[in-house]
């Protein structure tokens, strides 16, 4: 076999390969044992038909299209290889000769990885937000976990905010009834906006008993898109009752002793969450920086097909219903056309972004061990609410653990360049992220560390 690689712009190549029939023998054998189990000749058992007999009966074209099916992937991938071409996407076939007995050739035009010049990434400064917590803070984090401990006792007076409530609901759309909207003794909890928008207007001050009408737009099913009068009738009235944020309660909820230790450890946490921040926005702005400072020539192909994925998820909320997206558009004051050119800067943004950070994983010879894409999988599998067994399975299933690795490594590639950036708060205080990203280590260490991937 023969190849040549035609370089036709910066992200996209045409692979020619050239294949000679002496090589094929392989798969001609192959292409008989299938055609003799498919087909019924008298005087042969299923799979027994001699190829001199079927190509009498079926003729050779059949024959050679098998063969040129099973052919021009594996050579295609033999070919990539020999020429260590980094291909992205499918490519596009074309068969430019066959020669019965002689030679096969075709063309393969695909998307590669374009050669980008990295950007000096040695003094690159960012500056982030001050860490800045009240005690208030504490007082919320505190409250919150009081909340969980909290009984809920029923009262006569009306809806307040935060109240726990059990309503009825129905609505209509133009007088036509929506089935899906219709409930009974629903269990909501007033404020927390986990419902239509306008609902919790209308709870506030209602009464056990008593109904109140108001018009929303709904976001999916049928009438996704359009505006719907609800009905919606309050059945009864909680509210919750909070403990006592005293040394019994810290003795209950936590492993402290007193009150004064736990809002201690509680203080511990919120500075860590917004250090972490803190950290997450240095990330960011190290991001844009080299984003900014880097050409990255985009391939075509997958930028569409970025575009099609994040419009399909889209409108995959509203039913696939493209009319329905245009009305809930229409409702935030957006035009087609305006969501159509942010979602492809975002996508060219992404791919980017993904180029860009595998080109420095490449430089940086970055690797990836078991023990951390493990964690990955653990963190996806419990943000989706399965088993760890069962995203592994669906990743498999759809070809993504390979997405997974790649975020990974992109991620660690990421924090080695924050960890040797100069990050500085608003006050001009330097910034140690060593927590988060670890600290720089010599080359040999470096693959070890631990660091922060690009989802946290």
């Amino acid at each position: 076999m023969k190849s040549t690689v035609e370089q036709l712009s910066p992200t996209r190549v045409k692979i020619n390969v050239e294949v000679p029939f002496d090589e094929l023998k392989p798969n001609f054998d192959r292409a008989y044992r299938k055609i003799a189990q498919q087909v019924r000749i008298p005087g042969f058992r299923p799979g027994k038909v001699p190829a001199r007999v079927l190509e009498s009966r079926i003729g050779r074209a059949p024959v050679l299209d098998e063969v040129v099916n099973e052919v021009i992937p594996a050579k295609y991938i033999e070919a990539v290889q020999a020429s260590e071409v980094r291909t992205l996407g499918q490519p596009d076939f074309e068969v430019t000769k066959l020669e019965d007995n002689d030679v096969l050739e075709f063309s393969a035009e695909v998307d590669v990885r374009p050669e980008i010049e990295l950007p000096d990434v040695e003094g690159i400064t960012v500056s982030v937000d001050d860490v800045e917590f009240a005690e208030s803070d504490v007082d919320e984090q505190l409250d919150e976990l009081r909340a969980r401990f909290g009984t809920l006792t029923g009262v006569t007076r009306p809806v307040e905010n935060g109240d726990f409530v059990s309503i009825d609901l129905a609505a209509t759309v133009d007088g036509e009834a929506v089935e899906d909207a219709e409930t009974s003794g629903l269990s909501y909890e007033v404020g927390s906006g986990q419902l239509v928008d306008g609902i919790d207007e209308a709870l506030i001050g209602a009464s056990e008993g008593e109904t109140k009408t108001f018009t929303t737009r709904l976001v999916a099913g049928e009438y996704a898109g359009k505006d719907a009068e609800v009905n919606v009738t309050v059945q009864s009235v909680k509210q919750r009752e909070l403990p006592e944020a005293d040394d019994e309660f810290a003795q209950m909820a936590s492993e402290f002793d007193t009150i004064d230790e736990l809002r201690a450890d509680l203080r511990e946490r919120v500075g860590k969450v917004k250090r972490m921040q803190q950290g997450v926005q240095a990330r960011d702005k190290v991001l844009e920086s080299l984003l900014d400072a880097a050409e990255v020539p985009l391939p075509a192909a997958v930028v569409q097909a970025e575009v099609d994925n994040r419009k399909h998820d889209a409108v995959h909320e509203l039913d696939h219903n493209e009319e329905a997206l245009s009305m809930a558009l229409e409702a935030e004051g957006k035009t087609l056309e305006e969501f159509n050119d942010e979602l492809r800067a975002d996508a060219e943004k992404a791919v980017r972004t993904q180029l860009l950070l595998d080109t420095i994983a490449d430089a940086e010879n970055v690797q990836v061990d078991d023990a951390e894409l493990t964690e990955r999988i653990m963190y996806q599998a419990q943000r989706f609410g399965v088993s760890p067994d069962e995203y592994v399975q669906r990743a498999q299933q759809s070809g993504q653990l390979g997405a997974i690795f790649a975020d990974v490594r992109r991620g660690k590639a990421l924090a080695t360049i924050v960890r040797g950036a100069t990050v500085t708060d608003s006050s001009g205080n330097t910034v140690d992220l060593s927590e988060l990203f670890g600290k720089n280590e010599p080359a040999d260490e470096a693959a070890e560390a631990e660091t922060v991937t690009a989802d946290q």
